[in-house]
């Protein structure tokens, strides 16, 4: 029998059956019950859904085929609206159906450029043999820490230049504990002034236009990379209609950055109170604070921090603050990719116009900032924008935090004037070169910004200045080089870095920074389609990853020419 042969009656009513049938996988009560149990009464919404995958992942260690169909009923979502996201991100796991899940705990050895320098590539060779087929081992892109090369993760735990002896200790200890020194709660914080200046903001003691002025005057920029004036972009973002929303980046996944970690960990409320100043002098409704997912403890730390402050609001009508957890993406440190991680979606960037100012965070305008851009907002108010701006050199104006790491006897996050040279840098904050090693080329803008040999090492480093060079200063992350270093080992490493990081959005980038990678790991570079592939790049790529990721094997082919004829 055909369909032809079955009465219309008939075929009608198979067809209702059809319809009837849920699309897609057919949802296991079981799993249905675990997950309605794991979220409890939180709130269903779609933009909560890349919380509750890591529910799921933090619960279970991995994504099964049946709880993600489950997640996708309670939550109203399409499965397939469930399975990319969850897919789109590296710290899920998902299983398919019929495959083995992975091991209960996974060992993350960052292979980022400090940490691949500092030994890492040996810690993957030995560490799979030393803890057993019980413990996953894999090479993670950079997690934060390059000042504690090599560092790796146990669990969410990190381990500061780790051994193998280290990280065994730590897998059978079952826990590692990171307390960094110095933290300042929320009561310490109060005792000392804290919240004072978000006070009088409120309660009308100072003006808004006094407030946008003294940061203009200061000349304080966007300390995320991008380098927007905060004043200015303050000023757009008043103007736009209300309600008006704020995404803070603490993605910070820029290989070489380690600055707003640093800060976090120590003085959360500084960058807090900064925020709420921002909230006020801007009109803002609703503030969203988006963390890596790397960056466990301070998570914890901030959560902890947030609901002290919410039982103790410093003003009535306090913005609502919800804290957002990254899921493993470098991506979503591009501020409209971010939104859209925020949005519960993959962290894909958009196209523009129009600008997040205008339409941002659920279509609302919103005011993007990195976290170390709010940090110095209370400082700058009580001491004036003139104090800020009074420091620099080389004709340059106000403090940069340089996250350096490298080759030096002191890497670590320094505050130092703008426009300070490397070589002062080494010499004056780090304890110069580590002994035996001799200067030879550094990254002034972490993976991206370019690669500059040693006699070049006399350029301010600040915004603008390192552009007519083809590199930038970015988040400030300078990676130092030595003489026991090459620029091309560098460059592949970024290039392996960008590849992995790609969103796969555009075709320029996907296709670029793979091709690209290829490339430059072969022993002789064809130069000629490499220029063109870097225009392309350049030109054709939606966001900054692509249009940079040339930036370190153009760097060699300009600045260490020397190397490619070996």
């Amino acid at each position: 029998m055909n369909a032809r042969t079955i009465p219309i009656v008939a075929q009608h009513e198979i067809r209702q059956r059809k319809r009837a049938a849920p699309k897609g996988r057919q949802v296991d009560p079981a799993a249905l019950e675990d997950v309605r149990q794991l979220l409890g009464d939180a709130s269903r919404q779609a933009d909560l859904l890349i919380e509750h995958l890591h529910k799921l992942q933090d619960r279970f260690g991995h994504l099964s085929a049946r709880h993600l169909a489950a997640l996708a009923r309670e939550m109203g979502l399409a499965q397939t609206e469930v399975y990319e996201v969850a897919t789109f991100y590296h710290h899920f796991d998902v299983v398919k159906e019929g495959d083995t899940p992975p091991q209960a705990l996974t060992v993350r050895v960052c292979d980022g450029l400090s940490c691949e320098m500092a030994g890492a590539r040996d810690l993957l060779a030995r560490l799979p043999v030393i803890l057993g087929k019980e413990v996953r081992v894999i090479a993670a892109p950079c997690i934060g820490r390059c000042e504690q090369a090599p560092a790796v993760a146990v669990g969410q735990h990190p381990i500061a230049r780790a051994s193998c002896d280290a990280v065994h200790t730590a897998v059978k200890a079952g826990h590692v504990k990171h307390e960094p020194a110095g933290f300042i709660d929320l009561a310490t914080y109060k005792a000392a002034g804290g919240y004072a200046l978000a006070q009088a903001c409120v309660a009308g003691k100072h003006d808004v236009e006094g407030v946008i002025k003294a940061l203009e005057d200061s000349g304080l920029r966007g300390l995320g990379g991008a380098g927007f004036p905060a004043g200015r972009k303050w000023r757009i973002v008043r103007a736009e209609a209300a309600p008006r929303l704020m995404a803070v980046n603490i993605d910070e996944g820029e290989p070489g950055t380690f600055k707003d970690r640093v800060y976090l960990e120590r003085d959360p409320h500084r960058f807090i109170e900064g925020m709420l100043i921002a909230a006020w002098a801007v009109g803002i409704a609703g503030i969203y604070v988006y963390l890596r997912d790397e960056y466990h403890g301070c998570r914890a730390m901030l959560e902890a921090e947030l609901e002290k402050l919410r039982a103790e609001p410093p003003f009535p009508g306090m913005p609502e603050i919800h804290l957002r957890r990254g899921a493993g993406a470098y991506i979503c440190g591009e501020e409209s990719a971010m939104i859209e991680s925020i949005e519960g979606k993959r962290g894909m960037p958009r196209l523009r116009p129009p600008y997040v100012a205008q339409v941002g965070l659920f279509g609302r305008p919103t005011l993007e900032h990195n976290f170390e851009t709010l940090y110095w907002v209370r400082e700058i108010l009580e001491k004036g924008g003139a104090w800020f701006s009074s420091h620099g050199r080389h004709g340059r104006k106000g403090l940069r935090s340089f996250s350096v790491s490298g080759r030096v006897k002191s890497p670590g996050v320094k505050l130092a004037p703008a426009g300070i040279t490397i070589r002062e840098l080494i010499d004056e904050f780090c304890g110069g070169m580590l002994d035996g090693q001799t200067f030879y080329g550094y990254l002034p803008g972490g993976a991206s910004g370019g690669i500059l040999p040693a006699s070049m090492g006399d350029i301010p480093l600040d915004f603008d200045t390192l552009q007519p060079y083809g590199c930038f200063i970015g988040s400030a992350a300078v990676v130092v080089l030595s003489d026991q270093d090459t620029a091309v080992e560098a460059a592949r490493n970024t290039m392996r870095f960008f590849q992995h990081e790609s969103c796969g959005q555009c075709t320029p980038c996907r296709n670029g920074t793979a091709k690209a990678s290829a490339l430059i790991a072969q022993p002789v570079w064809d130069l000629d389609l490499l220029a063109d592939l870097s225009t392309v790049m350049r030109d054709a790529s939606i966001c900054g990853l692509g249009q940079a990721a040339p930036n370190p094997y153009d760097s060699v082919v300009k600045y260490f020419a020397q190397e490619l004829k070996k």
